[in-house]
This record gives C-alpha cells, structure tokens and sequence, in this order.
C-alpha cells in the first residue's frame, strides 16, 4: 500500500506510473479491502486482499505498488449488519467496483451471491447475514489502459433538425447477417462491418441508438425459466460495456472494440447514442443479490424507506437514489466517461422521470442533478433523450422536460397508430373514429407539448414502433400480443397498442388483406417521416421485420429477436420505400421545422407553418376539425422562406376510396405526383423525377384517393 495521502484521487482504479490508485466509495462501511486475483482465477483461490487505508468523506482509498493494466480486482466492504436500518454489510460478498471500466465473468446465480440467507430456490430470510464467501460466482473488475488511436476520427454533430435516429439492438441487427463474418456477427465489430454501415448509410439515418450496451446481468427468475435479460434493461457496471457483445474475449480488447465502433461509424456520418439506465441495478429489492452498490452503501444508492426497504418507483425492485451527490456524481462521471473516454454523441434516459424526483417524491424539470446535465460543459453539448415516464406516482411526463431535452413522445405513436390502424377498422364498420384533430397536432409539432418553454417540435421524438411493443409490421398484424414464449402466462406487454389486424390475426391473410397490411406500413413510416420533429424508425422496421405477435421480447435472445435477413420480395420494396421517404426527408427543408409556429417566432426567424385543408380542397373548418366521421387531411407546407420544395401531402384515413380536391396555390401552380403509398415501389431514384408523372391542375377537379393510403405532391409554380 502506498503512503497516506489527504484527498481521494478519481473513484475507481487509475493506473499510475508504478502501479494502480484505488477508490471505493463506502460511506458507512469500517473497512474496505481491494482483493486481488490471478487471470483465469475463477474460483477465487489466489485472493489477494490489500486493506485501503485512507478515508476521506466516506471515500477509502489507497495505491498497490506493481499493478497494471489487466489487473483483476475485487472489493468488500466491513461494516454493519443492520438490514432495518438500511445496513446490509458483509465482507464475505466480492463486490464490484462500481466504477469498474471493465468486467470479466457473469454472476452465477446461487444462494452465495447474496448477502442474506437463501435456499436453493433463492428464497430466504432477508434480515439473516449469509457468511459463504461469493468470490467464485460473481465477475471480477479489470483495471483498464485507456489509450486509445482515434486518429481524425470526430464526431458528425448532426444538427437536430436532420436527425433521422435508428434505434437498433447489437446483437439483433447482425446475429444472422449474412455479409457479416460469423466470428463478429451480433458485436460491436459487427454493427461496424462494412455491410453494416453500407445498411445504415443506404437507409438515410444519421444516428445510430442502441439499446442499453453497459454491463448488465440477467434475473434470476428469467434464468430459472431459461430464459436472459435480452434487452440489457439490469445494470451491473455503469462505465464498462457489454462484454458478450463483443467478438473479443479480453476486457481491455472488449473496450478497444466499442471504441473501433464509435469510430468506424463517426468515419461514416453516423452518430452513436446509448440509452442508458441509471434508474435502477440489477440488485433487485432488498431480497435480492449482493453484488455491488447494495455491499458498499445500501443506504445512500438506493431510495430506502424508514425501515431499510426499497421504494421501487421502477418496476425493478429498486431505485438509485439521485439525490445522493454520490449517486449523482456517479450517474455525470458515466456520462462524460462515455463521452470523453469513447466518443459518444448522446445518450436516450430510461424511465428518466426517476431521474427527476426530488425529496418529496415528486418529479421536478429543475431537478439538481437535471440542471447539472444542462448546464456541464461536456453533457449540454450532446444529445439527451428522455423516457419521460416511470411506473411512481404522477410517473407520465411527457413534454414536461425542460431544454435541452427531447422526448420520446408516446403521444405521437398512439395518435398516429389510431389513426392509420384502429380508426381505419372502424371506418370498416362505419363506426366514427377519432377525426383529424390529433393527427394535425402531431404532424406540426405537438405544440400541446412542446409549444411552451422555448422547446419546438425537435423536442419530440416521433416514433410509431420502437423496441418495447410491436414491430411496425405487427401493429397491421396482430390486435393481441402472443408473449406466452416469455413465461409470463401472457401477462406482460402493452394491452393499449392501437393495432388492427386487417381481419386474420397474424399469418393467413389472403392477398388483398396483405396488401393492405403493406400499405399501412408505408403510411405509417410515411407520416413519422413527414412530420415535424425527430423520427425515430425502429430497427427491422423497413425490412417488415415481424415478431411472431411478441410486443415485450425483452427475454428473447433468438430468432424472435434477431433480424432475417434472407428478404421476400415485398421486404425488398418495403426497404427500398423506406430508402426514398428518408431522402425525401433529407432534400426537403421544408419537412425540417425547428420552431412551433407564433407570432413571435414569425418575426424572428422564416418558418413553415403547415396549411390545412379538407378534402373539398378549402381550409378545414371547425365543425369538419371536430367530426369523428372526418377521414382525410391535406398538408401544404410553403417552402418560400425556407427553400426546397413546397409539399403537399394528402392523408385518406377511410377504409373506401375518397373524392379530394387539390387546393389552388396561384393561378399558373400546379402540383406534381411524388409519391402515393399505394405504390410498392417508390420511383427509380436519379435522373429528371420531373418525367415520371404529370403535372395536375386543381382546376381539373377531384381525384380518387385509394381506400388508407398517403399521397405527395410538389408545388410547380
């Protein structure tokens, strides 16, 4: 051990000129022992424990002469036993070191790996102090180098107003690609294979989301029903990433690769941004395992109510409690960790309400640790994402997050679903629906939300499908989820989905209901694609990707999960379609807006505020505004002050073909057929797009919209 010094250095291990500098943050703890291992130790026989003898502000830490990069270590905690009071110490459990940069082993899920007394079945009695050392059944922290040669590498920092995200898996987008070597198939190195990113650029996306890639573990209820945590929503090591993720077994090599990835995507356009789970651990309650943060400081990582019990606002058993600042000193240095040390451009916050809960339980957008993000010179200056929910009370927060912030606005997925899904089997019955109303507001901007506080629509996130839930092919497939393979007798997923099965559930349907299954899908992508915001498509989701009716495959790391790339040719046209709806995206400014239309606004920058007309091709009046029976929408963006083409887009929400008149836009104006969603194929892609339709004249009188189906227009003056 090193001599004594006053302050603690940076927490964690930091390799120094002669040896590694150690910092664990126990704050009520008597003692703190780093235990070190040989390589390969897995049984723990070769423990080594070295006593940190310095403690300031309930930090112990201390320096081992002679260590290295690739060093194995371990922590325990001597302290209290006082499970009422919040206390759950016990050195005989190795814990992880929570600013661990690397992680070797999974945990073994036995009665060992917790600190209090369980049977078999890991049943017991929480208060009993368990004395069965852990060492052999839980993974070892590696003490990292983290140089790294980024070359030129920088990132593209694509403005808001551009950002087209793609929220993908690791595993699931490549397990079974074909063009992607079997060695690095569903890995970092994987995701940034040449035909990776061939995908990514082809597809028009500017940023690459991934779902959690932190070390996580699996519940030992999924494992006892064979099944893993698959989606990576159980933290285990908030700076390390996934190792299983990576086609390297070495953990200095695992973090070299993440990094290769961050790289190789930067060098193609894309941005890399995490979502990241800093609401919970996979602890669980306080019947759960002793792993790492419930060894050190029960009492101040999680929220404890007066008897020592967890106040779950999560769902996990567990909630970190950010109005620690150890916890939130924790939760920033992850962050800039990610950021400085790998690069990466932003970050989307699961159940990010937890995040904003203060003393009295109650979510607060001038939160400390919320300001804190706002305000860090490194964090405000990349992209952050909420989840603006969580399952505590008042849990639902969507457009109350304060700037820089975007949302994943939910409104937007239920109110388009309803739209194009459930609204069009009720026109089928000749039922009223919901009108139009709802479909405007999301379309220019969920001004309802993000029209105050100077947000704007690139505050909402639009998506129709993401990971948790159907696929998009799903939504027009199924109108129940089939989630029996998660062993959960069905019971959990979504039961609100807004999805419409077209008259078969799943598979069976005849040609004519496919077709109108394949339609919905355009018009669907379509409308996240044209409105104001930030569309986010959901991976799989321009291959038709389907999973069986499965909404909630948190648990299914399989071929319910991962992505058939061996396409029919309806996938082939879908992916293609999807290709042409993002270039239009990109070619057009007018489809950009960054500001909600007012007065104000008007005067201080040019903006695109979208014109409504009805389908006798005048402006939408109330009474048609508010009528249920009310099934088309026309759209015509101005695109004078903003350049690019002036859109006219057309919205036919009935299940019968519809008689619309175009607007007029000036005497000579005329409008050009872009594209319509009845199409399976969108128009070849270069050359004069001028030829490949003829111009309409208002003039002319109405034309028939097909039955459900979206339809583009560009203004010729």
């Amino acid at each position: 051990m090193g001599p004594s010094r006053d302050l603690p250095p940076a927490l964690g291990a930091t390799l120094t000129r002669d040896g590694v500098d150690f910092a664990v943050y126990a704050g009520r703890a008597d003692g703190v022992d780093i235990c070190l291992f040989e390589p390969g130790d897995t049984t723990g026989d070769s423990e080594r424990r070295v006593a940190l003898g310095n403690r300031a502000h309930g930090t112990w830490f201390g320096s081992v002469p002679g260590l290295g990069a690739g060093a194995r270590y371990g922590v325990r905690a001597h302290g209290p036993w006082q499970p009422d009071a919040g206390l759950r110490y016990n050195a005989d459990k190795l814990l992880l070191d929570p600013y661990a940069r690397a992680i070797e082993g999974e945990v073994a899920w036995r009665p060992e790996v917790f600190g209090h007394v369980v049977d078999d079945r890991l049943l017991g009695d929480a208060d009993a102090r368990d004395e069965r050392n852990s060492a052999a059944y839980v993974p070892r922290a590696i003490v990292v180098d983290d140089r790294f040669d980024w070359g030129h590498e920088h990132s593209p920092h694509v403005p808001w107003a551009q950002t087209v995200i793609y929220e993908a898996h690791v595993r699931n987008l490549t397990r079974l690609h074909p063009q992607v070597p079997e060695p690095l198939r569903g890995t970092y190195a994987g995701m940034a294979h040449p035909a990776t990113i061939e995908h990514l650029q082809s597809l028009g996306v500017t940023s690459v989301e991934l779902l959690p890639v932190h070390a996580f573990s699996h519940e030992p209820a999924l494992v006892g029903r064979g099944l893993v945590n698959h989606w990576g929503y159980n933290p285990l090591g908030f700076f390390a990433p996934h190792g299983a993720y990576a086609a390297s077994r070495d953990p200095q090599d695992q973090l070299n690769e993440f990094k290769g990835m961050v790289k190789l995507l930067h060098g193609a356009g894309l941005e890399v941004i995490l979502d990241v789970v800093y609401n919970h651990t996979c602890e669980q309650a306080r019947d759960g395992a002793t792993l790492s943060w419930r060894g050190l400081d029960n009492r101040t990582y999680y929220r404890l109510d007066e008897r020592g019990r967890d106040q779950d606002v999560t769902g996990c058993g567990n909630t970190l409690d950010i109005r620690q600042p150890v916890v939130a000193r924790m939760v920033l240095d992850s962050l800039r960790y990610w950021v400085e040390q790998c690069h990466v451009d932003g970050f989307r916050f699961d159940l990010a309400v937890t995040l904003g809960r203060g003393r009295d339980e109650g979510f607060h957008p001038n939160h400390p640790f919320l300001a804190k993000l706002r305000t860090d010179p490194v964090l405000s200056a990349v992209k952050l994402i909420a989840e603006p929910w969580d399952l505590g009370v008042d849990g639902w927060r969507t457009g109350q997050f304060p700037p820089p912030f975007a949302e994943w606005n939910d409104h937007f997925r239920d109110g388009v679903r309803t739209f194009w899904l459930s609204d069009v089997a009720r026109s089928a019955r000749q039922e009223p629906g919901h009108g139009v109303r709802e479909l405007a507001t999301r379309l220019s901007g969920s001004r309802d939300l993000f029209g105050a506080r100077d947000r704007g629509p690139m505050a909402s996130i639009n998506y129709v499908a993401a990971h948790d839930g159907f696929t998009l092919a799903d939504t027009t497939a199924y109108e129940d989820k089939h989630n029996l393979s998660n062993g959960e007798g069905n019971r959990d997923g979504h039961n609100d989905n807004r999805s419409w099965n077209h008259g078969v559930e799943g598979p069976g349907a005849n040609s004519s209901m496919l077709t109108a299954r394949r339609r919905a899908i355009r018009n669907l992508l379509a409308t996240e694609l044209f409105a104001s915001g930030v569309p986010m498509i959901n991976a799989g989701d321009e291959l038709g990707r389907s999973q069986g009716g499965n909404n909630n495959s948190y648990c299914q790391d399989n071929e319910v999960s991962w992505f058939d790339w061996d396409l029919e040719p309806w996938q082939h046209e879908l992916l293609a379609t999807t290709r042409f709806l993002t270039g239009l995206r990109a070619g057009n400014p007018v489809l950009w807006r960054r500001s909600i239309f007012t007065e104000r606004r008007a005067r201080q920058e040019p903006v695109a505020e979208p014109q409504w007309f009805a389908a006798d091709g005048r402006p939408m009046r109330h009474r048609t505004w508010d009528d249920p029976h009310t099934r088309t929408l026309t759209m015509f963006l101005d695109s004078t002050h903003v350049g690019g083409q002036s859109l006219l887009i057309l919205f036919h929400g009935g299940a019968l073909d519809a008689e619309v008149t175009l607007p007029a836009q000036g005497e000579a104006a005329t409008y050009r057929l872009v594209w319509d969603s009845t199409w399976a194929l969108p128009p070849p892609s270069g050359g004069d797009q001028s030829t490949l339709t003829p111009t309409v004249d208002p003039d002319d009188g109405p034309l028939t919209l097909t039955a459900s189906s979206v339809r583009v227009y560009a203004l010729v003056p």
